[in-house]
């Protein structure tokens, strides 16, 4: 073992181009008229093979062995290396043109000599000539153009010791214009076979043939004497392609194009940005035995299991190393065509066809391995895009399906952030035995229910199994003993029931409770109640005694997600596998019983009575007619001025405060006057909605805002062209004054539009943000890691916190952020 100590990077000097190079590449041409490559071409065998059958001549590696070897090219006339053009800007203006030392006197700063260089060389007083740039290549002295030869003369008598003094490093500043070119090994740029039988080139080749075809060129017209303007052009044009070589975005060059018109990629261009090597390739690659489709909804699977469409358990595969102990269930696994490939122990891959199957079968002995179908309970990896936390991937077990969809328990969806509108899921197959231990033992399911972030359940019930939970736990609901049995059928719940004639809900959810269960918390009655009124609001308080529900409604605020204290006692007193079996009876429980009930919402649930209308209209008329005498006090300069506020903002303050006192009381209104129905069964139960979804439906939407304030923006001094310059009043600037149920005037409908495209435009843009943040922070913080002494530390083993998280507490094996409620230790 070795340790790195350090990486220099430096430039190619021409010597080390020679000495690296197998090949001098002297032609442009490819292959000849047989298709076998051309000596001394771009694809000559002595820089590397990509057919198979041909071996390379410089190693003797066939395709995949030989790693590819470099060729040189002589160039005519010397070019310069546009990734550099600054640097050669900067150094041509501090070498004297007649002695070629560095200008700076002792004690000089490098900066200062770079800003204003001298008139005149320190060393041996020839006079200066200002030095400028024109992009992207060209060097002029005063008015005459600098060529590359002249700028490399210069630079080639630079002594190194000048070097020294301004810090360069990484070679001699000559290399930095071109005399050989390097040619990268044709692994590098490999060509691919068209179903037409043609041969399509790398982009690098077509530039690189470019590039040597100008070279000849530009050789045999020195050699023949042609005109300064010939060479010159030739010159430029040889320039321009070594640039868009290496840099195909350069600013002020023309792109270079593929015959298609499509731009060709560059050096620079197959490096950097998201679809680059770096990260397209390295930092994140395709891999292979995963599949991506779309994910639905099946309550009746655990949220320990993944739905697999048959077509992708049939084409995903695990690898099955035959030894003398499954030699037995392997060829069962050939009987009933389960074998997709099997691997000689020589590293041979073979697919197992209906022709060759008895073949195969017949000589698979131990130390072969097979690569069988997924079968159910394998474990694998399930993930949805982006990830970014540790519970976007986590490991499931197979339970093979119909259909084309993968499905997943909808509990096991915040974790995930999915839902079922058409997101995708990716799938991995893990191919080796250690993988699948570490993933059953660390990313299954039921061990990361306990959210990461703050160590409440992050898996738990949702949407129709809370209401269905949170109306079978009603005081009131008593069920025959055929009908208990049926819906716990209904469930597959098998527990036994007593011998009695009448069950409550209260008694069958117990069914599902651990015997040593005891538990007391409030639920969501209880919010907005004093605890002296606690006790006398029926149901308001969960209590739980040996595992029976004595009393409380079971709601959100105990098996919803990011509450859930019910999911946290069950976790305390039984386990991990106890609250996942929980998890998944309590949701079923909940739909079946919701299916037998019923459960539903029409229009006639937002009724008003005729007297609870009237008030809310007077309440929301009480309110436009406050703002409005509020908008009289402004004209008449007669308003209230809030601290730190012009008068028109304390205006705006004041009106948008005053609608806002309006709709709360309508709200309240609409609270007290909504018949019970499931409308309201599901916003008490915590499972989808609230009440001012219910106002806004049935009576009020209020006001709509652009930035947290009224809408003002539209036309010069007015919103709408219909209403009147200067109009204050709250229906020109957004108050929508009707429910969704009466139906909005389209002026109304408009300040809905353009607060709902708002929520669409910022939403967009703040997951930009937030996505390139994650990037950076990920990025920065890679290298973390928690050591045995709880000290968090870097790669290099500096010290980033003493305490891991200043608290030392693990959120996910925590209460809720606080001790380890087990061993009452910090974990």
């Amino acid at each position: 073992m070795h340790q790195i100590s350090e990486i220099d990077f430096n430039l190619l000097s021409p010597d080390m181009v020679r000495s690296q190079a197998k090949v001098r590449v002297v032609t442009s041409d490819l292959y000849d008229a047989d298709g076998y490559p051309v000596e001394g071409g771009m694809m000559d065998m002595r820089m590397g093979v990509i057919d198979p059958g041909l071996y390379c001549r410089t190693c003797g590696g066939g395709i995949g062995d030989c790693p590819g070897h470099f060729g040189y090219l002589e160039l005519a006339k010397p070019v310069v290396n546009v990734l550099y053009t600054k640097i050669v800007y900067q150094l041509l203006k501090i070498t004297c043109r007649k002695c070629s030392r560095i200008m700076k006197k002792e004690g000089d700063l490098l900066k200062k000599v770079l800003l204003s260089p001298p008139t005149k060389c320190p060393h041996c007083n020839a006079k200066q000539k200002k030095v400028s740039f024109v992009k992207p290549y060209l060097y002029y002295e005063d008015k005459t153009e600098l060529p590359p030869l002249t700028i490399r003369e210069r630079f080639e008598n630079i002594p190194a010791a000048d070097l020294k003094k301004i810090g360069a490093k990484g070679g001699r500043p000559e290399w930095l214009i071109f005399t050989l070119f390097p040619i990268p090994p044709v692994t590098m740029r490999p060509s691919i076979t068209l179903e037409s039988g043609e041969r399509s080139e790398d982009d690098l080749t077509h530039k690189l043939v470019d590039i040597i075809r100008i070279n000849q060129s530009l050789k045999e017209n020195i050699d023949i004497g042609a005109p300064d303007f010939i060479i010159a052009d030739l010159w430029e044009l040889i320039q321009y392609h070594v640039a868009t070589y290496l840099d195909n975005e350069l600013t002020g060059v023309p792109l270079a194009r593929h015959r298609s018109g499509r731009s060709l990629k560059g050096l620079i261009q197959r490096l950097k940005s998201k679809e680059g090597r770096i990260r397209g390739n390295l930092l994140g690659k395709r891999v292979n035995f995963s599949a991506r489709t779309v994910i639905s909804p099946d309550n009746r699977i655990s949220i320990n299991d993944v739905g697999v469409p048959e077509s992708v358990a049939q084409e995903l595969t695990i690898a099955l190393h035959v030894t003398p102990k499954n030699m037995k269930d392997v060829k069962e696994l050939f009987k009933a065509n389960k074998v997709n490939y099997v691997i000689r122990p020589d590293g041979r891959r073979i697919k197992v066809t209906i022709e060759n199957k008895k073949m195969i079968l017949d000589n698979v002995l131990t130390d072969w391995v097979v690569e069988r179908q997924l079968e159910n309970d394998d474990i694998v990896l399930f993930n949805r895009q982006p990830s970014l936390h540790k519970v976007s991937i986590m490991a499931h077990k197979v339970k093979i399906m119909p259909d084309n969809t993968f499905k997943m328990n909808p509990s096991v969806c915040p974790p995930y952030n999915a839902d079922f509108d058409g997101d995708e899921m990716n799938l991995h197959a893990l191919q080796t035995e250690e993988a699948r231990t570490e993933a059953e033992h660390l990313m299954i399911v039921h061990n990361n229910i306990m959210s990461p972030k703050f160590g409440g359940p992050i898996v738990g019930l949702d949407l129709d199994q809370i209401s269905g939970i949170y109306l079978l736990t009603q005081k009131d609901v008593k069920l025959s003993k055929e009908d208990a049995i049926q819906i716990l059928a209904d469930a597959a719940i098998d527990v036994e029931l007593e011998n009695k004639n009448e069950f409550t809900g209260k008694e069958i959810i117990s069914k599902l409770l651990p015997d040593n269960l005891n538990a007391e918390f409030p639920n969501n009655m209880a919010q907005g109640i004093d605890s002296y009124d606690l006790k006398r609001k029926s149901d308001s308080i969960v209590i739980i005694k040996d595992g029976e529900l004595k009393e409380g409604v079971i709601d959100s605020r105990a098996v919803g997600v990011n509450k859930g204290r019910l999911l946290i006692h069950i976790e305390k007193v039984a386990g991990k596998e106890a609250l996942k079996d929980f998890i998944d009876n309590c949701g079923r429980l909940g739909i079946a019983y919701l299916m037998r009930r019923g459960f539903s919402i029409g229009i006639s649930d937002l009724d008003l009575t005729q007297a609870s209308k009237k008030a809310a209209d007077l309440e929301i008329q009480g309110a436009i007619g406050t703002a409005n005498g509020l908008i009289d006090k402004f004209n008449k300069k007669q308003i209230n001025i809030l601290p730190g506020m012009t008068p028109k903002e304390s205006l705006e303050a004041q009106v948008m405060n005053v609608l806002a006192n309006g709709v709360s009381k309508v709200s309240e209104i609409v609270e007290k006057n909504l018949k019970m129905t499931d409308l309201l069964h599901m916003v008490n139960a915590g499972s989808k909605g609230s009440v001012i979804n219910s106002t806004q439906m049935a009576a009020v939407v209020g006001q709509e805002t652009i930035s947290g304030q009224r809408i003002t923006r539209g036309y010069y001094k007015r919103t709408l062209p219909h209403v009147a310059m200067d109009d204050l009043s709250p229906g020109s600037h957004g108050f929508v004054s009707s429910g969704f149920k009466q139906g909005l005037t389209p002026f109304e409908l408009f300040w809905n539009i353009m607060n709902g495209r708002e929520g669409l435009m910022d939403k967009s843009l703040r997951t930009r943000k937030s996505g390139y943040m994650q990037r950076r922070l990920v990025n920065a913080l890679q290298d973390l890691r928690i050591r045995e002494d709880n000290t968090v530390r870097d790669a290099t083993g500096k010290i980033v916190q003493f305490m891991a998280g200043e608290d030392g507490i693990d959120p996910t094996k925590s209460d809720q952020g606080s001790y380890d409620w087990k061993s009452r230790v910090k974990t």
